[in-house]
């Protein structure tokens, strides 16, 4: 089967389950294989070297669509079918506009929305995607495989929440205007041990820094949307800037991680699991099986603007 895949999510467990996509996203750069495959999307944004402030500025100045498809270059590689979504409308290609280039196709291919809203809508949609693609074996192979990873991490989190409580915990995925990360991130505070209140139940939200400071939090993970691990260390300025940020419990007690959100936590592919297992190590690092500053995709950030970090090969 020809698929065409507009979003970095899918093409990850596309790749998961045995399906090389024949198009892809922009933004897609996982496995590392995709970057010899043709680029059906591209965006008026200019990401590259921009800090939170700048990009969030050119989102707001956007008047039309964030991104593009380029609707000959779909045509030309005739997919049988194209995975778009409906979650985000800044993370991706409309949805709508998906629809509406497809339909001037002559191959008239089917179309595959996905809309995940929470953790357990992410493990379904390997289901739906292995469905789709006629990979249903593969699907339930890999599915079951998460699933006893989030066991695993349920059982240890029932352990430290005995021992030592819920951490309060917040999740960023923007720094400047703050925003809380929203959607699947609330559930996996609850998975992983930690006090999810501060993550909304929905979409990821605005946040005042006085609501912020006010939670309290014992635990800051900070994973901005789209950055890999050196910027989101430099996104961390951006709070650290912010008045009586070493007043914050999670500063003081130097439990603040700079996280690459572009790989954990900003996309709901199967390394979603990954995003879990790395989040119980940050709430509760005396209980996981390695420290949060195992993998070099989280880097512990003191007070100061000096940081420490134990890089390792990732798995």
């Amino acid at each position: 089967m020809r698929v065409a895949t507009l979003l970095p999510s899918a093409t990850e467990t596309l790749f998961a389950l045995g399906v090389e996509p024949v198009g892809v996203s922009h933004s897609c750069d996982h496995p590392p294989k995709t970057d010899d495959l043709p680029v059906l999307t591209s965006t008026v944004v200019d990401h590259e070297g921009r800090d939170a402030a700048d990009i969030d500025a050119q989102m707001r100045s956007v008047d039309g669509a964030v991104y593009d498809l380029n609707v000959d270059r779909l045509a030309a590689l005739d997919p049988d079918l194209v995975v778009t979504q409906a979650t985000c409308d800044v993370c991706a290609v409309d949805a709508g506009a998906v629809h509406e280039a497809v339909s001037t196709l002559d191959s008239e291919p089917e179309i595959l929305t996905l809309d995940p809203h929470s953790f357990t809508d992410v493990l379904d949609d390997v289901t739906r995607i292995g469905a789709a693609v006629d990979r249903p074996d593969a699907a339930a192979t890999l599915r079951a495989q998460l699933s006893n990873r989030v066991d695993r991490v349920r059982d240890q989190a029932r352990v430290a929440v005995a021992e030592s409580g819920r951490p309060r915990t917040a999740v960023l995925d923007w720094t400047d205007p703050p925003i809380c990360a929203g959607h699947w991130v609330r559930d996996m505070v609850e998975l992983a041990g930690g006090d999810p209140t501060f993550q909304p139940s929905g979409p990821s939200e605005p946040v005042e820094w006085d609501d912020l400071r006010a939670f309290e939090p014992d635990v800051l993970v900070v994973a901005p949307c789209g950055f890999g691990c050196d910027r989101a260390v430099s996104a961390v300025d951006d709070l650290r800037a912010q008045p009586e940020w070493t007043d914050i419990p999670a500063v003081e007690t130097d439990h603040v991680y700079a996280v690459d959100g572009n790989a954990l936590f900003n996309r709901p592919s199967h390394r979603l699991v990954d995003s879990l297992e790395a989040l119980f190590a940050c709430i509760h690092p005396d209980s996981a099986d390695k420290p949060p500053q195992a993998t070099d995709r989280i880097v512990r950030v003191d007070r100061s603007p000096t940081t420490l970090s134990i890089s390792h090969d990732d798995d």
